[in-house]
């Protein structure tokens, strides 16, 4: 008894916790990545480059950043920005969105991704 209590006691904290919880070591990987992107793209809102701003990156529709001429593939894509999303497109961009301007061959660590992600996350608030 005393057993399956901890192992249920084990399995709600893992499920409380959030999937990517991420650690300052972590989030300091993430900025260092994102010296990849910073060529392209900045944090600052409205403030577009090469690439488009990240700022409001969460939860925005790909191919909405304002005044910035994306892609006809990239615009009619039907991606909203998350975790998930930005994990696959991280990967390789041209094969989650064949036809997407953007020119980079990827990042192909997972632990890489997740950390980007993460730092991402607070970074583009």
């Amino acid at each position: 008894m005393k057993t399956r209590l901890a192992i249920l006691a084990v399995a709600g904290a893992m499920l409380a916790s959030p999937a990517w919880a991420a650690s300052a070591d972590e989030l300091a990987a993430g900025k260092s990545s994102f010296a990849k992107c910073k060529a392209c793209h900045s944090l600052e809102e409205g403030k577009n480059e090469i690439g488009p701003s990240l700022h409001g990156l969460f939860g925005r529709k790909a191919g909405t950043a304002p005044k910035f001429n994306y892609s006809a593939a990239n615009k009619s894509s039907g991606i909203t920005w998350g975790e998930d999303t930005l994990f696959k497109y991280l990967e390789n961009p041209q094969k989650f969105v064949p036809g997407t301007k953007m020119v980079f061959p990827g990042i192909k660590s997972e632990k890489e991704r997740h950390a980007l992600i993460e730092y991402l996350e607070e970074a583009t608030k």
